[in-house]
């Protein structure tokens, strides 16, 4: 049995230790000041603590206290943002960090981020330049709009947009589209935060041509359009087509403002989705400016994107909050090489989500059998795909899942989360359910490789 009973009276002090080659071993790779912090960390709680040292043999005090000090370290400097193997079938996981990004985003971010570049300055005349034309171009050649001007998300977008033009202006929102997203972001505060008067109009269910220009008789001066976001109303509903409300607006002198989140800029009816509403036919219908996100269904950074009439985009950008809100360089290189992939038509083939939602049911079954045969175990069976992200609610694709019964899912979760790259698969019914549809190919061998041991 160890001899615990004094075991405080033989801890070394912190000097002895320090001089330890295990110590000296883990100053070398963790910086004298913080080992010295574990150090003290860990004799604080051995000593205050007298149930840690119970079973602690006294002859092998030091050595106990050597591994609680690299355990410590370790876990002090693991990042807290980790790269993650998303299982789970949702393309857009807001959780996981939404739209990965190709590889010509992410080779564009890392070279500015690798030196200096011109975020500011203009070669032409060597000159101070500004950081907001970039991406702009690209932006206006794919939408149509007069100008463009990214921020660092699009809740800081819409709050750019109605703080710039809204002021103390009646600013008109049907009841349909009073929506609360993640986070708590709802339009209503965000609105009131821009220092607009709220004017709702219509139901929750139902708005009509004429309860806007009721609202446009009694002096709204900008009409806001907000996309449903998680959500879909079913049943007895309605909503005026948005060219009908456009043409309203222009006809009483107001501005319509179309805040899309969702940022498509393909045709997600392509691929057996219900039509999501894309930027260009927004600009199109005449919107004086139009909102949406860089890394939901564009498939880009995380950003907040305005695009339309240049007259209102230069109000916008001379606004004070607007450097608050604005877009570093890493997000305008990333954002920039996704809308080539627009501008070349080359975005099924590179932008990953797009590569997820074209995905034939049976590749990935495929893929999902090969699996299954290189652990023995498992059934691959139908089921559905989501796109997530607050684009098109309830709409799905379908898939094969690869389903392994577990008596402990919960700790089998567990275990595959803890993996040097975490795996983050779905629970159902005492299943572990992997679906393959949002496993990027180079991702499958290590994920097949952890499998076999967690289900082993």
């Amino acid at each position: 049995m160890p001899d615990s009973t004094d075991y405080r009276r033989v801890i070394p002090s912190v000097d002895k230790i320090l001089r330890q080659t295990e110590i000296t071993s883990l100053q070398s790779q963790f910086g004298r000041d913080l080992t010295l912090q574990a150090v003290q960390s860990v004799l604080s709680e051995l000593r205050q603590s007298p149930e840690v040292g119970v079973t602690i043999e006294r002859e092998r005090i030091a050595e106990t206290i050597n591994a609680l000090v690299a355990t410590r370290l370790d876990e002090w400097t693991q990042p807290t943002l980790r790269p993650v193997i998303n299982a789970t079938g949702v393309i857009l996981h807001t959780n996981l960090g939404r739209a990965p990004l190709s590889k010509a985003a992410i080779e564009a971010a890392s070279e500015v981020a690798a030196g200096y570049s011109n975020l500011e300055f203009d070669l032409e005349s060597g000159k101070r330049g500004s950081r907001t034309i970039h991406a702009s171009s690209l932006l206006t050649h794919l939408t149509g709009a007069e100008d463009a001007l990214v921020v660092n998300n699009n809740a800081a977008a819409v709050l750019l947009v109605l703080t710039a033009l809204a002021k103390r202006k009646k600013a008109a929102i049907s009841r349909t589209q009073l929506v609360e997203i993640g986070g708590g972001f709802r339009i209503p505060e965000v609105m009131a935060q821009s220092g607009a008067h709220l004017v709702e109009i219509g139901t929750t269910n139902r708005v009509h041509l004429s309860d806007y220009a009721e609202a446009l008789d009694q002096g709204v001066q900008i009409v806001l359009r907000a996309h449903h976001s998680n959500f879909r109303i079913i049943g007895f509903t309605s909503e005026p087509e948005i060219s009908e409300i456009i043409s309203l607006a222009h006809a009483r002198e107001a501005l319509f403002i179309d805040d899309l989140g969702s940022g498509a800029m393909l045709d997600t009816a392509r691929y057996g989705l219900a039509h999501e509403p894309i930027v260009q036919e927004s600009v199109s219908s005449g919107a004086d400016l139009v909102c949406f996100s860089g890394d939901k269904l564009l498939g880009g950074p995380q950003a907040g994107i305005i695009v339309g009439r240049k007259e209102l985009i230069d109000k916008i950008r001379k606004t004070p909050l607007a450097r608050a809100v604005r877009a570093d360089k890493l997000c305008l290189a990333a954002l920039s090489a996704t809308l080539l992939h627009y501008l070349k038509d080359e975005a099924e083939q590179y932008v990953p989500i797009w590569q997820m939602i074209s995905l034939p049911a049976k590749l990935i079954e495929q893929r999902a059998i090969k699996l299954q045969k290189a652990l023995s175990q498992g059934e691959v069976l139908p089921a559905s795909s989501t796109i997530g992200g607050g684009s098109l609610p309830e709409e799905t694709l379908p898939t094969f899942i690869l389903s392994f019964k577990a008596t402990r899912p919960d700790e089998v979760s567990l275990r595959l989360r803890r993996a040097a790259t975490p795996i983050i698969a779905r629970i159902e019914q005492d299943r572990i359910i992997i679906d393959l549809r949002t496993v990027l190919p180079e991702q499958e061998a290590f994920l097949a490789e952890v499998l076999a041991q967690v289900l082993a």
